[in-house]
């Protein structure tokens, strides 16, 4: 893996993108997306995780955070093990009609690798890129919150649940976010 691409800084503020294998619209589910939420407040309680901001898209994750431990490898590494192993263990339980398509996908996507024993649901890396100057963390705001609008999911970026625009605006949101000041 790059260097890059890691976390160097553990005091840092970084952009973070995790996206599904093959850019698989996972997240068209609530179920799947209720995974999501529910690992990441998860994170904040237990293991430091600070979200700034962040929205869930169909096929992938953008965040913008810092933890108190320092440890942002570990808390993300953490996250995509516990939430790949939900995702398909909540595939037996409700009615998706993907299943089978999914496992393949995913089986698929681990048997190149030793340490992938079943199924891998999301790609490696996160391609963290810390946040040293305002423009740049103002271009990763816009753009996390105006992902759902360019895909035309919402007219506007607070309109959307999995998202954090809504508390930028002033209403409450799913997840406990510490607002940047800009």
């Amino acid at each position: 893996m790059s260097e890059k691409y890691k976390f160097h800084n553990p005091e840092g503020l970084y952009f973070v993108t995790s996206t599904i294998v093959h850019w698989i619209d996972l997240f068209s589910r609530n179920e799947f997306k209720h995974i999501i939420v529910e690992s990441l407040k998860y994170c904040q309680k237990e293991k430091g995780l600070t979200i700034h901001a962040w929205c869930l898209m169909s096929s992938h994750l953008h965040m913008i955070i810092s933890a108190k431990n320092g440890d942002l490898a570990s808390i993300i590494r953490d996250f995509k093990k516990h939430t790949s192993k939900r995702i398909i263990k909540e595939m037996d339980l409700i009615n998706e009609s993907r299943k089978e398509w999914l496992l393949r996908a995913f089986k698929k996507s681990g048997e190149p690798l030793t340490r992938i024993t079943n199924y891998k649901v999301w790609q490696d890396g996160n391609q963290p890129k810390e946040i040293l100057t305002n423009q740049f963390l103002d271009q990763k705001l816009d753009y996390i919150h105006h992902n759902p609008v360019e895909n035309e999911i919402v007219d506007e970026p607070e309109h959307y649940l999995y998202s954090s625009a809504r508390d930028y605006t002033g209403v409450k949101g799913l997840l406990n976010i510490e607002l940047l000041v800009r």
